[in-house]
C-alpha cells in the first residue's frame, strides 16, 4: 500500500488520501476499498461498456498458465531491469491478475497497479496478502494518478496511453514495455491462421517517440512443450481465442502435446 499520496480523484482530479478504508479527496468524493483489497476508480462517466477489459474466462486462463511458470524468464528479467533503475514510485498499466506486478512489488516500495477489468483486479488484490500494491480498477485513458508524481510507468502487453504517461511521469521518468517479438508463438499462430504476419514490436517504440527516448532493449526467448490443458489455457488468454476460426482452434486443441517458442521484446524508454 502507498506510503505517499499519489492517487488522484477521477472526478475532480484532486489528491486522494486514505482514511481507514476509504480514499477521499478535498471535494468530498470518496471510494471504498473492497473486501479483496482494491479500490474502484473507474467512474461511470468514463465507461464505454458494462464489463470492459478482458473477460473473466481469459483472466482465469492467463492465471492458470502463468501460475505454471511458463513466462517466468520474462518476469525475472523485468525485475532485474527495474532494480537497475532504482525506482521508488511506479504504476503498472493493464496489470491483469498481477503476475508481473507482484514480482515488481518486491523492488518498488510505492507501486500502483491499474486495470480496466474488475475481475482481474479482484484476483490480483486477493492474492496480495501483504498488501504491497495499491490495486485500482481504472482506465488508462484517465490514469487516477497525480501529475509528475511517478518515476516509472510499465505496460506489459497492454495499450500505451502516451499523453497520460507524459502527464504523470516525473522529468526523466521511465517507461517499461513488454511486447511480443516477431516470432512469438509462431507455430501456434501457424496452426490457427491461414496467414501469419510477424509481430512488429518496434512500432510501440516509434509510437512513444520523440517524447521518450529508447535507452535499453532486450529479447527474451523460451521454449515449451505444452500438454493439452496448458495449450488450451494459452489460446484462451490471447486475442487468438476469438480471432481464429473455430474449426482451426478445435483442431489445435485436440493435440495431446504441442511445442512452441515464446519471444518477447522488453524496452526501457526515458522521458526527454
Amino acid at each position: 500500500m502507498l506510503n505517499t499520496p499519489l492517487l488522484m480523484c477521477p472526478i475532480c482530479h484532486k489528491s486522494l488520501h486514505l482514511q481507514e478504508k476509504i480514499w477521499q479527496c478535498p471535494q468530498g468524493h470518496h471510494y471504498d476499498i473492497a473486501k479483496q483489497g482494491y479500490v474502484n476508480l473507474h467512474v461511470v462517466q468514463h465507461k464505454h461498456s458494462k464489463s470492459p477489459g478482458d473477460t473473466p474466462e481469459a483472466v482465469a486462463a492467463r492465471r492458470r498458465f502463468l501460475s505454471a511458470g511458463f513466462y517466468q524468464k520474462l518476469q525475472q528479467k523485468i525485475v532485474e531491469v527495474v532494480q537497475g533503475l532504482d525506482i521508488q514510485t511506479a504504476i503498472d498499466i493493464g496489470c491483469g491478475e498481477g503476475y508481473y506486478t507482484q514480482a515488481m512489488a518486491k523492488v518498488i516500495p510505492n507501486l500502483i497497479a491499474v486495470d480496466i477489468a474488475k475481475s482481474a483486479v479482484q484476483i490480483a488484490a486477493k492474492q496480495d496478502i501483504a498488501k504491497q500494491v495499491t490495486w485500482v480498477v481504472g482506465t488508462g485513458a484517465i490514469l487516477p494518478v497525480q501529475d509528475t508524481s511517478l518515476q516509472l510507468c510499465s505496460s506489459f502487453f497492454s495499450p500505451l496511453p502516451k499523453a497520460e504517461m507524459l502527464r504523470i511521469l516525473q522529468d526523466s521518468g521511465y517507461v517499461l514495455i513488454a511486447t511480443p517479438a516477431p516470432q512469438h508463438l509462431y507455430t501456434m499462430r501457424q496452426a490457427l491462421f491461414d496467414e501469419v504476419k510477424p509481430h512488429e514490436p518496434e512500432k510501440f517504440v516509434q509510437q512513444l517517440q520523440p517524447e521518450f527516448q529508447l535507452i535499453q532493449q532486450d529479447v527474451i526467448t523460451d521454449h515449451f512443450v505444452l500438454n493439452q490443458q496448458q495449450l488450451k489455457n494459452l489460446i484462451a488468454m490471447t486475442p487468438y481465442a476469438y480471432k481464429a476460426k473455430a474449426e482451426k482452434r478445435t483442431a489445435l486443441e485436440a493435440n495431446a502435446s504441442f511445442s512452441v517458442q515464446a519471444a518477447f521484446c522488453l524496452y526501457v524508454l526515458q522521458k526527454v
